[in-house]
């Protein structure tokens, strides 16, 4: 059994059994994936997927449990690089990090903008997506380090760190009726065209769940997946908006402005996500701490041992 024919299996699932795509992936040609797949199955003496003619189709019962401990296999094989590494080039590599809009715009600007100068030779690499992409890209060793406001549901494979809350405030063009209260409800602002966010991020089903609680269904204008284009709707004069309060600067924000609603609606989790198996760097563990100081690289240890005791 070869590293490489798990790299091959896991691509082809990961590209939702298309064989073309996956030797595209790796920068090789698809008679060799099919044929390493092959040799796999002879070897264990199994069928790992289910095939139709020439095409590939799903996987077996058991196809389903080799892909998953193929893919620890190669998250515990990059481990042995990175140990080695650490020892032998300790600040110097790559730090994967997936998250979403909202994080990479506002929560994560000055941390990297920190962490660079501390590591100068460390090559950053963001990867940008929904909560459910960034939790499988942990999970799979893609990004070394994922931030997020999705659910612990999407990172159950992973351990999940809260790093602070995130709280909202309603946005509108200046001069808006509502900007002049100090203190709005619900029936306030579902008296205007809303904009929120998609109802698949966590932002979104939060606003629109506090509304339907209170048995109010407020007018949605639109819905956007990152506050950046909800701003740009809001200026224009589409709707007013629910937003994180991260996200709105009045110094850049000139044309719109924003009344706290701290005590309408819950607060959401950023969180922080790590792979169990995953080894991290010194410099993962202060990228780390730079976003949440109160997760020290002891408490980060600590939590990952945790997690696995109940698996």
């Amino acid at each position: 059994m070869k590293l490489q024919q798990l790299r091959y299996l896991c691509e082809v699932v990961e590209q939702r059994f298309n064989v073309s795509e996956a030797a595209a992936a790796l920068h090789t040609s698809q008679p060799g994936i099919s044929k390493q797949i092959r040799l796999l199955e002879q070897e264990l003496g199994v069928d790992i997927l289910v095939r139709s003619g020439n095409r590939i189709i799903g996987m077996t019962e058991a196809g389903t449990d080799i892909v998953h401990a193929a893919r620890r296999v190669l998250v515990d094989s990059r481990q042995l690089e990175e140990i080695a590494h650490e020892f032998t080039h300790q600040n110097r590599g790559q730090l994967t990090v997936a998250t979403t809009h909202l994080h990479v715009r506002y929560s994560l600007l000055p941390v990297i903008k920190e962490f660079s100068k501390k590591y100068s030779n460390v090559r950053l690499k963001l990867l940008q997506g929904a909560p459910a992409e960034i939790a499988a890209r942990v999970s799979t060793g893609e990004a070394d380090i994922g931030m997020s406001t999705g659910s612990d549901e999407l990172a159950r494979h992973c351990v999940t760190l809260k790093a602070y809350p995130l709280y909202r405030c309603v946005i509108a063009p200046l001069g808006h009726p509502l900007l002049s209260r100090k203190r709005l409800t619900l029936k306030d602002i579902a008296a205007y065209p809303l904009i929120l966010y998609d109802a698949s991020l966590s932002s979104g089903s939060i606003v629109r769940d506090t509304f339907e609680q209170a048995g109010i269904q407020p007018t949605v204008a639109l819905s956007a997946m990152d506050a950046d284009v909800i701003k740009a709707y809001v200026t224009a004069g589409v709707g007013i908006a629910v937003l994180q309060k991260l996200a709105y600067d009045p110094s850049c924000d000139t044309e719109i402005g924003a009344v706290g609603v701290d005590h309408l609606f819950p607060p959401s989790d950023a969180k922080l996500i790590v792979n169990r198996a995953k080894f991290l760097r010194q410099y993962m563990f202060d990228f780390i701490q730079m976003v949440a100081p109160v997760w020290t690289p002891n408490r980060v240890r600590r939590a990952i041992i945790a997690s696995r005791r109940t698996q």
